[in-house]
């Protein structure tokens, strides 16, 4: 094994709770590391997350996350602008968007850079799904109550319990890939 503790810098205790569920099944323990992260506007997550992690200066091996919701119809609006817009619009706005859109199809997208003495390491997960018509459940958090997944049996992310979403989401595809990575 690699490494069995890393940071999660981010100000989002709610990625710090996902990522670590998904990271403990690993054997690593997740440690909150909490930071205002400095983002540069891009229309890329890898990126993003990179440069933010360069702005740690701190030699600890530390990853960090940055995740959008991609709509078909919008080219891919909100995007890496999804926290803002989310901030701006709320679920309700997105919705409002959608009125009368036939096309709903989405996919959520997390892109995290890890960094420890050997480098920089960047590791994807996407799952595609559609926006829901309504907002439906309370749990997760973000778009999470109106995104569903393909293989979600017609539930958004916000009905799913931590466990369910956890077997399907966009960030746990892109922590078991790291987590995999870092127990090899």
């Amino acid at each position: 094994m690699k490494k069995n503790k890393i940071y999660l810098g981010t100000s989002n205790k709610n990625k710090v709770k996902e990522a670590s569920a998904i990271l403990e099944k690993f054997g690593i323990n997740l440690i909150h590391y909490p930071i205002e992260r400095i983002e540069i506007q891009s229309d890329n997550l890898e990126e993003i997350a990179i440069f933010s992690l360069k702005n740690v200066h701190e030699k600890i091996p530390i990853v960090i996350e940055d995740a959008g919701l991609f709509i078909n119809k919008f080219k891919g609006f909100p995007g890496p602008y999804s926290s803002y817009v989310l901030e701006r619009l709320g679920n309700p706005g997105i919705l409002k968007l959608m009125e009368n859109v036939e096309d709903r199809t989405a996919k959520y997208i997390s892109a995290i850079a890890y960094r420890d003495e050997t480098g920089i390491h960047n590791f994807k997960g996407i799952v595609e799904g559609s926006i829901a018509f309504s907002i439906r459940g309370s749990n997760g958090f973000g778009y999470d109550p109106i995104f569903i997944p393909k293989e979600g049996k017609d539930q958004t992310f916000g009905e799913m319990s931590e466990q369910e979403k956890n077997l399907l989401s966009h960030r746990s595809r892109a922590f078991i890939a790291l987590g995999k990575w870092l127990t090899e």
